[in-house]
């Protein structure tokens, strides 16, 4: 799927080693309990595999023609945990520190919910994050997506100032929060 800037596109074994980089960089992953070493990084990758031989979509490899071959991943997924707004659909991304700060999150993002809405037909798609994630909710806001309410995720221990999340929502039409 293209996008103005970007290329979102099914993974290869390439990405793999920038992916892992990206997964190690405490300052990308400062919002989740802990960086990911390189078989942990490739995991995730196998996982979302899965995920879109079970459900039919997944998360894209983002690519930034002429500007960095692998910049990160935005898509969609079904949360693999319990949680209080289930079931859902989660938008998501995560991109590399050397590409923040230029739109590509919001403009992957819309493009994801675009097919998750026009593709897919879903009613509503959803996006979480530590309230101190600045960064992940001004992308959602910008999406048009609304504070829905806040959870304690369960894969984060008690105790972690990283446990409490706050989730936010779109409904069928981009920009209708």
């Amino acid at each position: 799927m293209r996008t103005a800037r970007l290329l979102l596109r099914d993974w290869r074994e390439t990405d793999l080693e920038p992916f892992a980089q990206l997964n190690a960089d405490p300052e990308v992953m400062e919002h989740f309990p802990s960086t990911l070493t390189r078989e942990e990084s490739n995991a995730m990758v196998e996982r979302n595999r899965s995920h879109v031989a079970r459900h039919g979509f997944g998360v894209w490899a983002v690519e930034v023609p002429g500007v960095a071959d692998f910049a990160g991943f935005v898509g969609l997924g079904v949360p693999a945990f319990d949680v209080p707004f289930a079931p859902a659909v989660e938008v998501g991304w995560r991109l590399a520190r050397n590409c923040w700060g230029r739109g590509y999150a919001t403009e992957g993002a819309r493009a994801a919910l675009a097919f998750g809405f026009e593709t897919l037909g879903l009613k509503e798609i959803i996006a979480f994050t530590v309230p101190a994630n600045t960064r992940s909710l001004a992308v959602m806001q910008r999406l048009g997506m609304t504070y829905r309410g806040e959870f304690d995720h369960p894969r984060v221990f008690v105790g972690s100032p990283l446990r409490r999340h706050v989730w936010y929502g779109a409904h069928g039409i981009l920009g209708e929060g």
